[in-house]
């Protein structure tokens, strides 16, 4: 039996990855990443970053966040408490899905994956309260090179599941997409 089962997805190189879980009477082992497997599918980058993030609010928003080269990363997101709407937008000005979006449900019931590559940003709403989300990156975070997009722009138009709680300021006040975009 595999640990992983990767899907792909409308956008190039956005993979869903279905983790399998492993129980027995004394509980459950589900791996979120193993190099050998994850080498199959292009992720050739060490873990350079591991964060935890808490949303305590069902209906808020976070995102859409990434950055940019030579800081581009790949993420592996998971959420391990609650549930989420995740989204990601492909940011690749040569990509035929170019501000497209795709969203896939994850919660802790699931056991599913979402890899983001380089060039997609990335955000989530909490579709219940004290969601726990885990990231894998391949770069640091750099605040030189993060970017966003706002969540709410109309040129991307996202389909938020459930009214909106929060967002933060600094997301409310991110610009719309324009022309020079």
């Amino acid at each position: 039996m595999n640990d992983f089962i990767f899907e792909n997805t409308s956008i190039k190189d956005l993979i869903i990855i279905k983790n399998n879980i492993f129980k027995d009477n004394r509980g459950s082992l589900s791996r979120i990443f193993c190099d050998d497997f994850f080498s199959k599918i292009g992720w050739n980058n060490s873990i350079a970053q591991i964060n935890h993030t808490i949303t305590k609010t069902r209906g808020t928003i976070k995102g859409m966040h990434y950055q940019i080269p030579p800081l581009s990363e790949k993420k592996l997101v998971k959420c391990i408490k609650g549930k989420i709407f995740d989204v990601a937008i492909d940011l690749r000005k040569e990509s035929e899905t170019f501000l497209k979006w795709h969203s896939e449900i994850l919660s802790e019931e699931d056991s599913k994956s979402k890899l983001i590559p380089e060039g997609l940003a990335h955000g989530y709403q909490s579709l219940s309260d004290n969601c726990h989300i885990i990231y894998c990156h391949t770069v640091p975070y750099s605040k030189d090179h993060e970017r966003a997009v706002n969540p709410l722009d109309k040129k991307i138009d996202i389909k938020w599941p459930i009214d909106i709680n929060l967002i933060s300021i600094k997301d409310q006040n991110t610009k719309m997409i324009d022309e020079n975009f």
